[in-house]
């Protein structure tokens, strides 16, 4: 087990016409003793480059990795006392299983042949692959070979696990499987992990806490429900949660005693509270999330109540995607939506005229050029604001 520092990393990379790519930019993130912190981001965001570089399968531009306060820039990597995970998971194909997981601790260690059977035999049981240890590769299915890779890094008790999308060549209910079952590896092994996955899915539900980089930039680390209700800017609101967040674009005003968010949709009522929050930003971006957005058949009684029309539904069986369109006060502009969910018993039609509640206590708000967080919802209502299923 072990503390691992990123310290402003920095990879840079040389094009052929001398053009440099900046993949990881100034990353700074201290992983506590075995916590299990998960990198996610789209796709080209640097989260695998910044998992080679802990590695050491990846040279750092700038910046310092430390494990436990020994700085490991320049240390090889077969001498980091780190065990990774590929996505293709990078098994000997004329090797058994036994042999593709002894393999590492016969030559990058002096332990005796027995001690290494015994090692590799209790972790395939751990794994459940004990009976698979003569096969090869080959006559494997996709989640053996996956088990067969994962009992391989722990086979060696490493300092640091790292694993880079272990899960993204696997069937949807095996990877839901596997979810758990790494999940409860990891508790049991108590072994600081760092893993990598594109899929905000993974991210929240395996995490103790979640670092979100976008163009090789940390957005936030915090844990998954930090990053959920109190999202640091609009990039981390829209890319953690299915559906998105919605967002609209308002323009700030005061109307006698009142602070109004202006949109194309709707206008918009805000507490002085809120609106003192704001007052830096005269074109703020109001968030909300589709599950805090109420529907009614009632007619609008509050002043956060919204005429709308059921544009589309979505059908998902626990619950109902629902596309609430709104007429443009531009006659020129087409009819634009938003997104809610409600319980799957809940019955509407396409069509049909409704009310949508967009609670005060649930919004976002979120300054109109920097896009960074001016206001997050209030978690002490969040329970109580919750759509009755």
């Amino acid at each position: 087990m072990a503390q691992t520092k990123l310290n402003d990393v920095t990879k840079v990379f040389t094009e052929d016409d001398g053009n440099e790519i900046v993949a990881v930019d100034e990353v700074s993130i201290d992983i506590d003793d075995g916590e299990f912190l998960v990198l996610v981001g789209p796709s080209g965001c640097g989260k695998s480059t910044t998992l080679r570089m802990v590695a050491g399968l990846e040279s750092i531009s700038s910046g310092e990795i430390s494990l436990d306060d020994r700085v490991i820039n320049d240390i090889p990597a077969k001498n980091r006392d780190i065990a990774m995970v590929f996505q293709s998971y990078a098994l000997y194909p004329h090797m058994t299983v036994r042999e593709n997981m002894s393999f590492g601790l016969e030559e990058s260690t002096d332990m005796p042949d027995d001690e290494i059977d015994e090692r590799v035999e209790e972790t395939a049981e751990m794994m459940g692959i004990e009976e698979l240890l003569d096969r090869k590769p080959g006559e494997l299915s996709g989640g053996q070979q996956q088990r067969v890779a994962l009992g391989r890094a722990i086979v060696r008790d490493p300092s640091v696990f790292l694993m880079d999308e272990p899960l993204s060549n696997l069937d949807a209910k095996l990877r839901a499987e596997m979810r758990t079952e790494l999940q409860r590896l990891q508790e049991e092994l108590d072994t600081t992990t760092v893993y990598v996955t594109h899929d905000q899915t993974e991210a929240m539900t395996m995490g103790d806490r979640v670092a979100i980089l976008n163009d090789g930039t940390l957005q936030q680390v915090g844990t998954p429900l930090d990053c959920y209700h109190r999202p640091a800017n609009l990039f981390v609101a829209g890319f953690v949660g299915e559906p998105s967040m919605n967002f609209i674009d308002t323009d700030l005003h005061s109307e006698a005693d009142e602070t109004i968010l202006q949109a194309d949709l709707f206008d918009y009522s805000i507490s002085d509270e809120i609106a003192t929050k704001v007052s830096d930003s005269s074109d703020p971006v109001l968030g909300i999330r589709p599950e805090d957005i109420g529907i009614s058949e009632d007619p609008p009684s509050d002043k956060h109540d919204v005429a709308a029309t059921i544009d589309v539904i979505e059908p998902m069986g626990d619950e109902n995607i629902v596309y609430l369109q709104f007429d443009s006060e531009d006659s020129s502009r087409e009819a634009e939506s938003i997104i809610a969910t409600i319980g799957g018993m809940r019955q509407f039609e396409s069509g049909q005229t409704v009310t949508a509640h967009i609670p005060e206590d649930a919004i976002h708000l979120f300054h109109g050029e920097t896009g960074e967080a001016l206001h997050n919802r209030r978690l002490e209502t969040a329970e109580s604001q919750a759509p009755q299923l």
